[in-house]
């Protein structure tokens, strides 16, 4: 069985370096259903894609986690 992954692009901000898009990308992908993250501090977005669509509540706390703010979907 095959499901198709959901691409969501989220605005961060406090990110400044590749440091900063390698915390992010470290919390959120440990979430449930996440394959894949890429991080961009210049542009301050984050595309998460995952197996289903994400609890908003649950990305934002991985976010705050890596110490940073989630503004909200781009």
């Amino acid at each position: 069985m095959t499901s198709e992954n959901v691409t969501t692009v989220y605005k961060v901000s406090g990110m400044t370096c590749g440091h900063c898009e390698g915390a992010v990308t470290e919390e959120l992908s440990a979430l449930d259903g996440v394959t894949a993250v890429k991080a961009v501090a210049a542009s301050g977005e984050v595309t998460v894609t995952s197996a289903a669509v994400l609890d908003e509540e649950a990305v934002r706390a991985a976010v705050d986690e890596a110490g940073y703010e989630l503004v909200g979907r781009a």
